[in-house]
Formats: C-alpha cells, structure tokens, sequence
C-alpha cells in the first residue's frame, strides 16, 4: 500500500470512531425515568388491593430496544408475579430477574427486558 492508501484508511477509522462516540454519548444522555406512584399494590393473598401500603421506587432506562428496570418495594406475597404480569402486558420480552431482599421488609428488584414493539406508550398517574 502506498501511503495515500494508508492515510485514507486511517482517516476512514477515525471517522468511524468519532461517530461511534457520538452515539454512544447520546445513549448516556437519555434521561432516566423516576415513577414515584404506582397503581402496583398486592395484598397478602396475592389479589389486588385498593388501598396502597407503600410507593414503590421504579427507575426506567430504555437503549435501542432494551429496557432496564430498577425497583424498590415492600416485601409483600405475589408482588414479583404481578410486577411480571404488568411488564407483559407492555408488551416487554422479560430477559434477567434478579430480586434481592433488602432488610426485613424490602425488596430490591432488577428486571432486563426487550420491546416487542417498535412504540411504547406508558400511562402513569401522578
């Protein structure tokens, strides 16, 4: 190769790379959605109750098509099994759990999960 060769290859790569860098910073830039209500409340049986005990802290992330969640909730019987209901139902490909207790009386929950849809639309009370 002569050296023009060389040079254009190397002026090719570092295009490549600053664009990459680009990318990758916008996908640190997204924000992080913090949810401080929920309509999730599970009662000792497992069925839905109508009185909420306690807020739960969710944080969302959300890059390309995968979904990172973070919770922060009472230990109660059933609450991962509605959480994993309530995921589905948004129409998210549930990939890794992990729950961690927290305490006595808390959990921490960490759930990675894939769109199925191209939109998401999420409905949230305030």
């Amino acid at each position: 190769m002569d050296e023009a060769s060389v040079l254009e290859n190397v002026i090719r790569n570092i295009k490549y790379l600053q664009e990459r860098v680009e990318t990758l910073e916008e996908q640190v830039r997204k924000p992080v959605v913090h949810i401080k209500k929920s309509q999730l409340v599970v009662d000792d049986v497992g069925s839905l109750s109508s009185e909420q005990q306690s807020t739960p802290s969710i944080e969302a992330r959300v890059c390309d098509k995968h979904v990172l969640l973070r919770m922060y909730c009472e230990k109660r019987k059933g609450v991962l099994v509605k959480i994993l209901g309530e995921i589905e139902k948004l129409n998210l490909n549930v990939v890794n759990t992990n729950v961690v207790p927290f305490g006595s009386s808390s959990l921490d929950i960490t759930i990675t999960a894939d769109l199925n849809l191209c939109i998401l639309v999420l409905s949230i009370d305030t």
